[in-house]
């Protein structure tokens, strides 16, 4: 789980909540009409936007601003620096042995199309292509949440219109006039708190995990073939910690 996003959710929302509570009622923040129009306004212009399949997978996507197993840069140039003595001291082939511990699928597939005598090439491109898709496939998430975070405060304003219009129609009956009050206020708040703490947030997290995750995978793709081309184990280590900051660097000499 991400500490991060939990905290900052949970900060977020509390704020939210402590203010609502030391100005009196929560109740006043409950409107079903407004619930309704943001939220169920939200949702089908999505669905308008995107088919149905990309939208629900949106689920998978939040799962994974908040679940994610992290590879850091400085863990996995140790274990492609272990497969390079391997592969230098008994061969490559001595690698497919360890292939099955490499503990990530993309690595594990490089290491075994190294094994399998697959051209540099090949394996490069391969390799690059599957990065390529899987950026498709995140841009993908990351781009269903920013319209939803774009059309929640856009159906509170449309809210905050059809409350003023009643309002104003019951100018007449001033017992009339809180209702059309609060709802034009309270879409707006909805729309306001789903973009700025949920949507938003979340498609700038997913943002930087595609980042990292693209990272790790250039560092793999460089250490196989650096690998399979027979380089120093000491060569293929400098190679990789060129992907890294230098404080990144340091941590991984400490941590030998």
């Amino acid at each position: 789980m991400d500490i991060a996003t939990v905290v900052g959710l949970i900060a977020g929302i509390g704020l939210v909540i402590t203010a609502i509570l030391l100005g009196g009622s929560p109740d006043v923040f409950v409107n079903i009409p407004s619930i309704l129009i943001v939220g169920g306004g939200t949702i089908a212009a999505t669905l308008i936007n995107y088919p149905l399949s990309d939208v629900l997978s949106v689920m998978s996507t939040l799962r994974n601003a908040f679940f994610h197993k992290t590879v850091t840069p400085d863990s996995l140039i140790k274990k492609l620096v272990g497969f390079a003595t391997i592969a230098r001291r008994e061969g490559i082939l001595a690698l497919e042995s360890h292939a099955g511990d490499a503990g990530d699928e993309f690595l594990q597939k490089s290491v075994q199309l190294a094994i399998d005598g697959t051209a540099p090439e090949l394996i490069k491109d391969i390799l690059t292509t599957e990065l390529a898709f899987m950026e498709d496939r995140h841009a993908l998430g990351q781009s269903v949440l920013t319209a939803m975070g774009t059309y929640a405060p856009a159906f509170g304003m449309i809210g905050t219109l059809i409350g003023l219009v009643q309002m104003l129609t019951t100018l007449d009956d001033p017992s009339k006039i809180g209702g059309g009050m609060a709802v034009a206020l309270l879409t707006t708040l909805y729309g306001a708190l789903l973009a700025n703490v949920l949507f938003l947030p979340a498609a700038g997290k997913l943002k930087v995990r595609t980042s990292n995750e693209l990272l790790t995978k250039e560092v793999i793709i460089e250490g196989i073939l650096s690998i399979q081309s027979g380089d120093n184990p000491r060569i293929v280590e400098q190679k990789l910690k060129a992907f890294i900051s230098p404080a990144m660097r340091d941590q991984a000499s400490a941590n030998k």
